[in-house]
C-alpha cells in the first residue's frame, strides 16, 4: 500500500512537473490558422491591402491568416463578428477610418467600438481620390462644382458603404461647396466601379488603392485627392483642398482584436506587422496602391483610433447625417 501511495504521489508530481513546464497557450501563437474579418466586398481597396498584409504575416507566423469578406453596414457586420469572437488572437478585424465613423454616425449599434476591441497595430496611411466617369464633362474640381450647381440633384455620388470615409469624404465636400448630390451606397468600392465607368452613377471619393488602379487603367477620371496637400504617390492629382480651402479627409488602415486578448498574443502580432512595414516588398507593394507605411505601438495606435472617432464625429456632425 505504501508503494502505491509513493508511486502516486510520484506520478501526480510528475504530471504536475509536466504542466509547470509547459509554456502559456499564447507562446505558441498562432499554431493554427488566423482568421482576418473585412468589412468590405472582394476586389476594393480594403481588401487589396489585407491581402497583402495576409500573406506577410503568414510568412512570418507560420500560419495562414485567412481574409474574410463580410461586407455590409459601413463594416459593422465585420466589426460586430470580431467583437463577438473569443479574444484568443484568432480572430482579428481590419480596422479602417469607417469604424471611427459608425461610432457617431450609427445610432444602434450593438457595441461600443473602442470599449469591446483592443487595438493591435496600424498599417498604413491614406488618401481617397474623387474619380468621375469619364463621360462627366468635368475636368477640374472648379469644373465639377459649378456642374454640380447649375445641375442640382442631376449628379449621384457612390460609396463603399454608409458611414466610411468614401461616403463621409462625399458629405463633407456637399457641406464644403453646397453641391446637391444623391448618396448611391454599395457593398463595396469594387461593386460601384462598373457603375461609374458606365455613368450610371457618375463619381466617387474613394480610397487611393482601387481608384488609383480605375483612373491608371484609364476607366475614369481623376480629379483630386483628399489630403490636405498633394499625395506623395501621386504628385500629379491636385488635392481638393486647392479648390476647397480646408477640406481635407485622411485615412488609416490597422488591425484590432475582441477585447481581453492577451496581450503577449498582441505583442506577437504587433512585431510581426512590424517587420511586414520593413519589408521593401511589402513596402512597394503598399506604396504601388497609394499608401504610407505608418507601424505603431498598440498604445499609439489606439490613441489613432480613439483621436479620428472624436474628429469624425465633429464631420458627421458638421455634414448633418446619421444612419438609424
Amino acid at each position: 500500500m505504501l508503494r502505491i501511495l509513493r508511486n502516486g504521489v510520484f506520478g501526480l508530481a510528475v504530471v504536475l512537473g509536466l504542466f509547470s513546464a509547459s509554456p502559456p497557450a499564447s507562446a505558441a501563437y498562432p499554431d493554427r490558422p488566423v482568421h482576418w474579418m473585412i468589412g468590405f466586398a472582394a476586389g476594393g481597396p480594403v481588401d487589396i491591402v489585407a491581402r497583402i498584409m495576409a500573406q506577410a504575416l503568414s510568412d512570418r507566423l507560420g500560419q495562414q491568416f485567412i481574409v474574410e469578406n463580410k461586407a455590409g453596414s459601413g463594416g459593422n457586420i465585420a466589426a460586430a463578428a470580431a467583437i463577438n469572437a473569443a479574444p484568443d488572437g484568432y480572430t482579428l478585424l481590419f480596422v479602417a477610418p469607417n469604424n471611427a465613423i459608425s461610432t457617431s454616425l450609427y445610432k444602434k449599434l450593438p457595441f461600443d467600438f473602442l470599449r469591446d476591441t483592443a487595438p493591435v497595430a496600424s498599417i498604413m496611411q491614406l488618401t481617397n481620390m474623387l474619380v468621375v466617369s469619364n463621360a462627366f464633362p468635368a475636368k477640374t474640381v472648379q469644373e465639377f462644382i459649378d456642374y454640380c450647381k447649375a445641375n442640382p440633384g442631376k449628379i449621384s455620388y457612390a460609396s463603399s458603404g454608409n458611414g466610411t470615409s468614401v461616403h463621409m469624404s462625399a458629405e463633407l465636400f456637399k457641406a464644403m461647396t453646397k453641391c446637391d448630390m444623391i448618396h448611391v451606397p454599395y457593398r463595396g468600392s469594387a461593386i460601384a466601379f462598373p457603375d461609374i465607368i458606365s455613368n450610371k452613377v457618375q463619381l466617387i471619393f474613394d480610397n487611393l488603392p482601387s481608384a488609383l488602379e480605375q483612373s491608371r487603367g484609364g476607366n475614369v477620371r481623376a480629379l483630386g485627392v483628399t489630403s490636405p496637400k498633394r499625395w506623395p504617390t501621386v504628385p500629379d492629382v491636385p488635392a481638393i483642398a486647392e479648390t476647397v480651402p480646408g477640406f481635407e479627409s485622411v485615412g488609416f488602415y490597422g488591425i484590432s482584436a475582441p477585447k481581453g486578448t492577451p496581450p503577449e498574443v498582441i505583442e506577437i502580432l504587433n512585431k510581426a506587422v512590424g517587420e511586414a512595414l520593413k519589408d521593401p516588398k511589402v513596402i512597394a507593394r503598399l506604396t504601388e496602391n497609394g499608401g504610407i507605411p505608418r507601424p505603431m505601438t498598440p498604445a499609439e495606435f489606439g490613441k489613432l483610433v480613439a483621436d479620428e472617432t472624436e474628429k469624425w464625429k465633429k464631420v458627421v456632425e458638421f455634414a448633418g447625417v446619421s444612419v438609424d
